[in-house]
């Protein structure tokens, strides 16, 4: 299988200035056995999850997690998780992205749980178990995997005469002939943070890399720019629906057909079933247009680790629930029903609740993301602060997609913001 998330081990030398810079050690306090019924919390925001944590303290009496919810990471559940563990009054367990994985590393943030965890390398895709580890260390469980798809209204597009397109020059004419069927139908609407990461990834165009000791960044490259360029035309032309992602407006326009495509993760399937219930039965699933004909290249959005934040005094009941959740399969397909999680476990990967859903038309959706995982590219690196990066990368994109600016910028100056900080943080950064 083919390693396409940024591991830790891709930037250890990276991230071992800053951990040295910072002063923060890779071990913590653990009570061991600890009292006889030890408590953790763990925040995460993912549906399912507490489902999950009740069904584990129904049957692990000496074990009790208290599930709090927060804000998705981008919005602001990260800089919570951060805040807390330097007020030294985090919870032991958090649902942190791959992604967001260097991030908390490079600001001491994670808990080392090796010597609990080691053993269980094998439980997981070596692409995952990678996400998770910084050399000899371990600083959570993987829990899902991210690979894109095309998510399409079939009833739209057969209403058209329209096929899913097989490239981005397909997808703009179907685009196009979406938006002239009525003035207020539309292909997609706008994408920000990870979910525009994605389109980069797919087309090789690095944001972040490592080199020796130094970290480097190529979001204002040329490959980055054709991306940008694609899509900024189709705002350009009005081929793209003003509703932001996630917000009512945007669930509306995927129950009504008036937005026809949503080009994301698998987990995208659990957000549409939830968000647009009355359009049941008319959604499809085909493989991620492509740049050239012919090609298969794949994105990669999200994908997520239960974390074991700095400070946690039980690591050892820590990782027994986030293990626990990320392979036993009644939880995990509790996690695939409730938001359409793609397993990180490799024994998970022919769960029986991976099968064809009549929200899809009685397609099985994961037949496409199984054959799309293998092709996402392996040479994709997240940087050591991406919480600066998304927020500056949105800010800039919520104004290029409203004709205040262009995405290019948007990358640009996202680029020039993460640099800065990371010089400010005693990062080295290669010019």
């Amino acid at each position: 299988m083919k390693r396409y998330y940024v591991r830790f081990a891709g930037a250890v030398g990276a991230l071992a200035v800053t951990l040295a810079a910072t002063g923060c050690s890779t071990s913590g306090p653990d009570s061991g056995e600890g009292p006889a019924k030890a408590s953790i919390t763990f925040w995460g925001w993912a549906p399912g999850y507490e489902d999950v944590v009740k069904a584990f303290n129904a049957g692990h009496p000496h074990i009790e997690v208290d599930f709090q919810t927060v804000q998705p990471g981008a919005k602001g559940g990260y800089q919570k998780m951060l805040n807390a563990v330097k007020a030294g009054n985090a919870p032991c367990l958090a649902q942190v992205g791959y992604e967001t994985m260097p991030s908390f590393a490079a600001q001491g943030a994670l808990e080392d749980v090796a010597k609990h965890a080691a053993a269980a390398e094998r439980d997981y895709q070596p692409a995952a178990w990678n996400a998770v580890t910084l050399g000899s260390g371990v600083y959570g469980a993987p829990v899902d995997t991210g690979p894109m798809a095309l998510f399409y209204n079939k009833k739209v597009f057969d209403s058209l005469g329209l096929k899913p397109p097989a490239t981005w020059d397909e997808y703009r004419a179907a685009a196009k002939r979406i938006q002239a069927s009525g003035p207020k139908r539309y292909i997609s609407s706008p994408y920000l943070d990870y979910d525009y990461a994605g389109f980069a990834w797919q087309a090789g165009a690095d944001w972040f890399g490592v080199q020796g000791d130094s970290w480097k960044a190529s979001m204002d490259s040329p490959a980055n720019k054709r991306v940008a360029d694609y899509w900024q035309r189709l705002a350009d032309e009005g081929l793209l629906s003003s509703a932001p992602m996630y917000d009512q407006s945007w669930y509306n326009g995927l129950s009504d057909g008036s937005i026809a495509t949503v080009v994301g993760a698998v987990w995208q399937a659990g957000v549409i079933k939830g968000g647009a219930k009355a359009s049941a039965g008319q959604w499809a699933v085909a493989p991620m247009p492509q740049w050239k004909q012919g090609e298969n290249k794949v994105g990669n959005a999200g994908g997520s680790a239960t974390a074991v934040l700095k400070g946690c005094e039980n690591t050892a009941a820590a990782w027994e629930f986030a293990h626990w959740m990320s392979t036993d399969p009644d939880a995990f397909g509790t996690l695939i029903e409730k938001a359409s999680l793609y397993p990180a476990a490799t024994e998970l990967l022919a769960h029986r609740q991976l099968k064809a859903d009549p929200y899809f038309g009685g397609q099985n959706i994961y037949e496409v993301i199984a054959a799309a995982s293998p092709n996402v590219d392996s040479g994709w690196t997240w940087g050591p602060l991406m919480t600066t990066t998304v927020a500056k990368l949105n800010d800039g994109l919520g104004k290029a997609w409203t004709g205040k600016g262009t995405i290019a910028q948007a990358l640009k100056e996202a680029q020039t913001a993460t640099l800065a900080e990371m010089r400010k943080q005693g990062l080295q950064v290669t010019p």
